[in-house]
């Protein structure tokens, strides 16, 4: 992610800022990718602090107008945890913009999500036909480190949530090209096969012994429906891991250059390298301080072979889609 120029002053905005150092209100533009200090501003940013500018005042932004359920507020902690469920949505949403998805310019349909709130029942996060179905509890810490815990997951976030889940809409996209599924059987297997089962299959016997020579994640090993959502999610992770990098000015002898683009990097076996590179390193950081590896995974030379085709598809934007 940026770091954003103030447009009142001097002294630099990060991507979920209200205002400036000041207290000057501000809202970003994730059109122009700047901050504003005009309004109309979303029509959220009182309810859950929505940063983001609206076409008209009154109206929603373009990331809280794909919203089409919300949660009941009467349910504990509904609200709070769909802030921070909005705030993962659009960092997501304006990562995938990098390439064109679901801006303006995008020809195909955006996403619509559910958000919903979790009473005495879980609710099960996925997608159908485009929308994405997103369980705000998971923005309570504690619950989702016992559900990490429960399933040996090395990692949970709501980011990840959010680009796991809008990679499934994203094959659903790419799904209407004949081309793409073609290539996709060839490298992923026959997404046909039964996906109950298959999941039932992972969740009685585990993942293949052999599976970290072939998958990112045990849970990929289910199904070719979630080897690609945990790959394209984790070319997100390692994409936007380098962007911020390099956003926050942090020098590397594996850069390509100083003001190197990750998401204009036509070469994704570069990106992968450097990406990974950069990885360890901020492991080796975040150990100092007694903390979990941001990147606990490591890529074999399937994944990476996946990794660069989801970076292919992806990275040809939402065009003609």
């Amino acid at each position: 992610m940026r770091v954003f120029a103030n447009p009142v002053g001097s002294g630099s905005l990060w991507f979920d800022n209200l205002a400036t150092a000041d207290g000057t209100p501000v809202a970003y533009d994730p059109q122009a990718r700047a901050f504003l200090a005009t309004p109309p501003f979303c029509s959220n940013r009182d309810v859950i602090s929505c940063n983001w500018i609206a076409p008209k005042q009154g109206a929603f932004c373009r990331a809280c107008a794909m919203t089409a359920l919300a949660p009941d507020p009467s349910i504990p902690n509904a609200m709070p945890y769909w802030a921070k469920t909005e705030a993962a949505k659009r960092w997501v949403l304006d990562n995938l913009g990098r390439w064109n998805w679901f801006r303006p310019e995008d020809p195909g349909v955006a996403p619509v999500f559910h958000m919903l709130a979790e009473g005495h029942t879980p609710v099960p996060m996925g997608h159908v036909e485009g929308v994405v179905t997103i369980s705000v509890a998971e923005a309570d810490p504690v619950l989702r480190t016992t559900r990490r815990q429960a399933l040996e997951e090395p990692y949970r976030t709501m980011i990840g949530h959010m680009r796991h889940e809008i990679a499934h809409m994203l094959w659903w996209r790419l799904s209407l090209r004949a081309d793409f599924l073609d290539a996709f059987r060839a490298m992923f297997g026959d997404e046909r096969v039964d996906y109950r089962a298959a999941l039932q299959r992972h969740y009685n016997d585990g993942p293949p012994a052999d599976w970290k020579q072939h998958f990112l994640t045990t849970y990929a090993s289910a199904h070719p429906h979630e080897d690609w959502a945990e790959t394209a999610a984790h070319l997100l992770h390692l994409t936007d891991i380098a962007d911020s990098f390099v956003a926050a000015g942090l020098s590397s002898p594996q850069l390509p250059h100083p003001n190197w683009d990750p998401y204009s990097e036509p070469d994704a076996a570069r990106l992968i390298y450097v990406a990974a590179d950069l990885s360890m390193g901020i492991n080796n950081v975040n150990r100092s301080m007694g903390l979990s590896d941001i990147y606990p995974f490591v890529l074999s030379d399937v994944s990476s072979r996946k990794l660069a085709f989801v970076h292919d598809w992806l990275r040809r934007g939402a065009k003609g889609l």
